[in-house]
Parts: C-alpha cells; sequence; structure tokens
C-alpha cells in the first residue's frame, strides 16, 4: 500500500475503534470465551458506533466508505485474544451480508440488511456440509420448489453466529442435476420451523458459536431466494475473494499481536542474569518474525489496494490468505516458545492465540485449495473472471 492511502482520517478511525475495542471488547473476552457466547449487545454498541456497515451504502445504514476503513477495523478487532469474537464480527459484515448487498431484492435489504448493519440482528453464511467443504459443488442440501415456498431439507456444518445467529444465507440445490449450475442461494431464519441448530466443541474459537445445522421439511418463502434461482454458485464464488482477503488480514494482525504481546514479555522476564530480550538467539528468533511480518503486510495491502479498486483478483486473494495464514500460525508458535512453561497455561493470552490461530489454513479454503488455485492459474494458465461486483 502506498504511504498517502492511508489519510488523516483513516488514523483518526484507528484510534477510535481502538478505544472502542479497549473498553466494550477486551474487558469481556475472558467471560465470552468462558461462557462460549459473545453478548449480543455488543453487536448493536458495533452497529451504533458504525463499524457494522463501513463499506455499505447510506440508504441502508451503513457509512460508504473505503475499503481501507475495512482494513483498519479487521486489524484492530484482531488484538482482542480472540480469534472466536473476531471471526464472528467478520462473518456478519464481510462473509455473509455482502450476499444480501449484492443480490437480494429490495425487500430483503430492508427486512434482513438494514438490520444486520445496525447491529440489531446477526447473519451466517450456510455453505459447509459434512460431506462437502470447499467443493460446493457436491452439497446435498436440497430446495424443492412447492407453490410460492421452497422446502429444504439437508445439513450444514462448522457454521459460524450458527447458533445465536438470526439468520443464514445458504446455499442449496434447486436442480440437483445440473451441478453448479444447479446451486441457489436462500436467506432461512434461525428460528424457522424444521431449523435445528448444536453448538460444536472447537479446539479454538471458544467465544464463537459454531454450529450444525439440520433442515427438516423447512418452508421457506421463494421471496427469500437471493438473485436468481440456480446462479448461487456464481455468486459464492465471486464472494470468496473479499471473505480470504479479511482472513488473511485477521491471521497477520493475529501474528502481528501476538509478536507485541511476546515483546512485552521477554522485556520483563530474566533468565541467567539477563533479560530475554538480550539473549541473542531470542533476539534474532524476534528479528525473523518482525521481518516476515512486514513482508507479508506488504503483499496483503496491496492486496487490499486491488479491493478497494475493485479488482477481482482472485490468485493475490489466494496467496495473501495462503501465506498469512501459514505465517500466523508459525509465529504464534514460536511465540508461546518464548514463554516457556507459562505459554502453556491459561494464565497468558498465547495459549488462546495458538488454540485461535490454527483455523486460519482450514476456514475459507483450505491452504491446499489455495495451492491449487494458485496453480492451476500460473501452471494451466487459467483465469478465472467475474461479471459481478465487489464489495469495495
Amino acid at each position: 500500500m502506498q504511504a498517502n492511502k492511508l489519510t488523516a482520517e483513516h488514523q483518526i478511525f484507528r484510534e477510535t475503534i481502538r478505544a472502542f475495542v479497549h473498553k466494550e471488547i477486551t474487558p469481556y473476552i475472558d467471560q465470552w470465551e468462558q461462557q462460549s457466547k459473545i453478548d449480543q449487545n455488543i453487536w448493536k454498541k458495533m452497529g451504533d458506533m458504525g463499524f457494522m456497515g463501513l463499506n455499505y451504502p447510506e440508504e441502508y445504514g451503513g457509512l460508504d466508505v473505503d475499503f481501507y476503513y475495512s482494513l483498519i477495523l479487521c486489524e484492530e478487532l484482531s488484538c482482542c485474544f480472540s480469534g472466536g469474537f473476531t471471526i464472528s464480527a467478520l462473518v456478519i459484515q464481510y462473509m455473509s451480508a455482502p450476499y444480501l448487498l449484492k443480490y437480494a431484492s429490495e425487500e430483503l435489504k430492508e427486512r434482513y440488511l438494514k438490520p444486520v448493519i445496525a447491529g440489531d440482528m446477526v447473519s451466517a453464511v450456510a455453505i459447509t456440509e459434512p460431506g462437502a467443504g470447499s467443493d460446493v459443488k457436491q452439497i446435498k442440501t436440497t430446495a424443492v420448489r412447492l407453490g410460492d415456498h421452497y422446502i429444504v431439507n439437508g445439513s450444514k456444518t462448522f457454521i459460524t453466529n450458527g447458533y445465536y445467529g438470526d439468520f443464514f444465507i445458504t446455499a442449496v440445490k434447486t436442480a440437483p442435476d445440473k451441478g453448479t449450475k444447479g446451486i441457489s442461494l436462500l436467506l432461512i431464519e434461525r428460528n424457522a420451523a424444521g431449523v435445528s441448530a448444536n453448538k460444536i466443541n472447537k479446539l479454538g474459537w471458544h467465544a464463537s458459536d459454531t454450529a450444525e445445522l439440520g433442515f427438516d421439511q423447512v418452508r421457506v418463502p421463494v421471496s427469500n431466494l437471493i438473485g436468481v434461482e440456480n446462479e448461487g454458485f456464481g455468486y459464492l464464488m465471486a464472494g470468496l475473494q473479499l471473505e480470504r482477503l479479511t482472513a488473511a488480514i485477521h491471521s497477520l494482525a493475529t501474528a502481528d499481536s501476538a509478536l507485541q504481546y511476546t515483546l512485552d514479555y521477554i522485556g520483563q522476564r530474566e533468565a541467567f542474569g539477563n533479560k530475554l530480550h538480550d539473549l541473542q538467539a531470542i533476539r534474532h528468533r524476534i528479528a525473523q518474525m518482525a521481518a516476515d511480518i512486514a513482508t507479508t503486510k506488504a503483499f496483503v495491502y496491496q492486496c487490499c489496494d486491488l479491493q478497494n479498486q475493485g479488482e477481482y483478483a482472485v490468485q493475490d486473494c489466494s496467496i495473501a490468505k495462503l501465506q498469512a495464514s501459514e505465517l500466523a500460525i508459525r509465529v504464534v508458535s514460536q511465540c508461546l516458545q518464548l514463554f516457556g512453561g507459562y505459554g502453556f497455561t491459561e494464565d497468558y493470552k498465547i495459549a488462546r492465540l495458538y488454540r485461535d490461530v490454527r483455523a486460519g489454513t482450514i476456514i475459507g479454503g483450505t491452504s491446499e485449495i489455495m495451492l491449487e488455485i494458485i496453480a492451476k492459474m500460473t501452471i494451466d494458465k487459467i483465469n478465472y473472471q467475474s461479471n459481478k461486483p465487489n464489495l469495495a
């Protein structure tokens, strides 16, 4: 990112969101982690501050600012020492609600998008199934039209905000015999008859509610169709770049926050008559982590430039997601090592970061999927294109 891209207004916003996180989020993280539930009032507080609709039009309650504000929001939220809280926030604004903005009817935008931006509703995106993750065309959940309703049957899994959320942007098969050309997106309310949800007991991300969803003869109004029937696969593919970019920003900011947390610790801890930060072996390890974060950040910021310009940057976002998430695991692991035995206890936040950061190479497409996308574009010369607008 060019130095002149971030203005004084951006810096003021960073200070505002940082103060908000310090006052309204960080003091409650331990409680939310222990209860495996985020206080839903936080979304309203964020909505009142405009944090839930940064890149959304003013007509729906958004601020309609450039993408660098979202970059800053992702970075600052990622410093709260809870990947679970951060991912819940990112799913709402960057991974589910964009489908409403780009493809939904005005009626759906009024009923659902406006309340999300205001912080009155929580959204989720339901794609992954027990037998279909990154291979979206293999989903089994069906939606059969019957009069003015669809009848939905099937299941989803690993759905962030799936237990306490208000509705799901759900991928369904409306024409099962047509492969990717038979997938549609439906808005399904959490409390609709026939919808069930069970929390998943996870390694990390304890604050967020990750759920298995069941759909048993769920009647969904045809008016809840998002976009055009059977064109959902294209919508999903167009939305993945924003999802992967925000995931990359989150991973990188987590690594950076872990490093800063570790620097504070080694500046106080002594061994063999010296502060840890005076030991050459540790100094060089810190230096290498700082260098790796700086170089990866330069590339991620370049991807933010492309996103702000409305570019459909498949390879760039795939590289950013791959590199940032893999780097975050290495950095947090090395940081924990520098805490010694204390790093293996819950008394220090590095243990939580160690658990939480592991999800980064899995969500939004695994590292293996990112590598295959990059390989197809580099070796097979495949050029992914989109006719759909990005949410900048």
